[in-house]
């Protein structure tokens, strides 16, 4: 039974920096996956994703020291399922409101009685297609639920999905967060950084690991210093844009060439 190290590493609140893998692309995956990240989240809900393509980034990256985390589009159970049988043991899901959905998502990862997971590990590479032969005495523990708190509902609600027992940890999402607040395309304003500081305090205080985006620097350190043990630090398409950016500037500012001008 494959052990679901990033899970253990968040219970002993260890950091993990990590960033999205949105390029929907294995060797994409496999070039970020082998730059020194702890973890990875492979993105179903604004990459250009599929099962398909999840599972064989989960394939590629599987012999490499990275930890693997996969983001669902959506709180579909059925989907849930498919995601688990392909191999993924720790999923992070949007837009959690209630404690009503953490508490379904809970039971969509495990099987019954706890939960309502489907039966199917003849088809299922978590199982090694019935190769593991204890794979349901394991299962259930090894699976990891994060979930994303990204609206001023989910945040009102905070305390109620923190009692939720099955969530192992908690993803604050600023950009959706700064919108709900009104503050669209301002994740940094500061009403919304006080709102995301008062969020990990509360998530730290609870015994639930506390995680959140932050591409500056300071800022994710401050939120470490806060007790946020989970940290995304960037995306992979802004990487490959932003280098990309970079290096045109650089020798278009030193040949005199124009922006746009064909070579």
């Amino acid at each position: 039974m494959p052990l679901n190290h990033f899970k253990r590493a968040l219970t002993e609140r260890k950091t993990q920096i990590g960033i999205f893998v949105g390029l929907a692309d294995t060797l994409a995956a496999e070039v970020v996956g082998t730059a020194g990240f702890d973890w990875l989240i492979i993105d179903g809900e604004h990459g250009p994703n599929d099962l398909r393509s999840i599972i064989a980034q989960l394939q590629v990256l599987a012999p490499y020291d990275v930890q693997l985390t996969v983001r669902t589009a959506d709180h579909d159970a059925a989907r849930i399922k498919q995601l688990l049988d392909g191999g993924a043991q720790t999923l992070m899901v949007p837009m959690v409101e209630s404690a009503a959905e953490a508490a379904a998502l809970v039971r969509a990862m495990r099987y019954p009685p706890a939960g309502m997971r489907g039966v199917g590990t003849a088809l299922a590479r978590a199982a090694k297609w019935n190769g593991i032969a204890d794979y349901f005495v394991h299962a259930d523990r090894e699976m990891c639920l994060l979930v994303q708190i990204e609206s001023t509902r989910a945040l009102a609600a905070l305390d109620e999905i923190l009692a939720v027992d099955g969530v192992d940890g908690v993803f604050i999402g600023p950009a959706d967060l700064a919108a709900s607040m009104g503050y669209l395309g301002q994740p940094g304003h500061p009403d919304v950084l006080a709102a995301i500081e008062q969020g990990i305090t509360k998530i730290v205080a609870s015994g639930k690991a506390a995680g959140v985006l932050a591409t500056d620097p300071e800022l994710a350190l401050r939120y470490q210093s806060l007790g946020a043990c989970f940290l995304q630090v960037g995306v992979d398409t802004l990487l490959l844009r932003n280098a990309a950016v970079s290096l045109a500037e650089k020798f278009k500012s030193a040949t005199g060439s124009k922006a746009g001008a064909a070579y």
